[in-house]
Formats: C-alpha cells, sequence, structure tokens
C-alpha cells in the first residue's frame, strides 16, 4: 500500500492500493477464507482478484496451490515481487480477465473471488469441482451479498451469507 497510508495498515478497513483498487479488510479476508476451507484444506483454489497479494499470501499458508488472475498488469507485477519475497513458491499468477478464470488447471476445490459482479460468472461456476466451494460478493454497490455455492455431482447450491462492500468485477484487462 501506499507509504502514506502505513499507519492505517492494521485497521479493520479496506484502503487503496493503486489502480482504483482496495486491499479487503483483514476481517473480510478471513471470513472468505473460513467459508472457502470449511474444515478441509482444498489442494487446487483459483483466486479472482490478485490485488497487492494480501489474501492470496493467506491462502497459499494454508492450501496446495493457489492460481490467482489479476486483470491490472502493474498491481500483478507487484503482487509476483511481494509472493516472491514472502517465499511463496506454491502460487501461479496470471494476467487476464477473472471473469474467464484459469481453465488450464480447472477444476478447482476452491475458488474465491475478490471483487463484485453483478451475477456469478458461468466460466468460474464450470472451473469448479464437484464438491468444490466458490466464495464470491455478488450485486452492485450498496446491495451487495458474500455468497457461497457449492457444487455436487450435478448441480449447483447458493447460499447468501454476508453484507459486504467489494469494488465491482470488471471484464478484461488492463
Amino acid at each position: 500500500m501506499d507509504e502514506a497510508l502505513a499507519s492505517r495498515a492494521y485497521e479493520d478497513t479496506a484502503l487503496p492500493i493503486g489502480h482504483g483498487q482496495t486491499i479487503s479488510q483483514p476481517y473480510i479476508v478471513a471470513r472468505m477464507t473460513e467459508v472457502l476451507l470449511a474444515g478441509r484444506a482444498p489442494d487446487k483454489v483459483l483466486e479472482i482478484g490478485t490485488g497487492c497479494g494480501y489474501q492470496t499470501a493467506v491462502l497459499a499458508r494454508l492450501v496446495g496451490t493457489v492460481y490467482s488472475v489479476e486483470r491490472i498488469e502493474p498491481l500483478l507485477r507487484q503482487a509476483r515481487q511481494r509472493l516472491y519475497a514472502l517465499r511463496q513458491y506454491n502460487v501461479r499468477l496470471k494476467h487476464s480477465d477473472g471473469t474467464w478464470g484459469w481453465e488450464e488447471f480447472a477444476p478447482y476445490q476452491g475458488i474465491l473471488v475478490t471483487a463484485a459482479p453483478m451475477g456469478i460468472p458461468d466460466a468460474l461456476c464450470r472451473q469448479l469441482a464437484p464438491g468444490g466451494r466458490l466464495v464470491i460478493p455478488v450485486g452492485s454497490p450498496g446491495a451487495q451479498r458474500l455468497m457461497l455455492v457449492t457444487r455436487d455431482a450435478d448441480q449447483l447450491h447458493h447460499e447468501v451469507l454476508d453484507p459486504v462492500s467489494f469494488v465491482p468485477l470488471v471484464g478484461g484487462r488492463g
């Protein structure tokens, strides 16, 4: 984060990280991680929205491999350097449109999305393994809900968890 905001680093609030993006408040990172893991550590997790790499670093300590997609290239470069300095070698990063997911390594036992689309992208649902969990904020600003999507053999199940506030999930690459 910007040096001018360093004194606020331990507050439980979202803070700007540049390029119109924010780092999620620590409580939300913990809540989403708790819901994603739900008593088990998935081998493969897809993260949409690498940002500064904070959520990525948390996941990397708890799961086998994290595949993380970021649409804003300067943020991705910074996160890559940060994660390397932290010796998080079980992370793979990609500059791409997060609404597409990362089909090459699908299916994933867990998918965590750190920006809010208006609806759940079909590509992410297709890349969720049977028994997998997708944690995603959904909705318009001021009306977003954190959702859990689970997949059984042939069906998706949706559960509304908490009201949240995230930056919008934007398609394309920046």
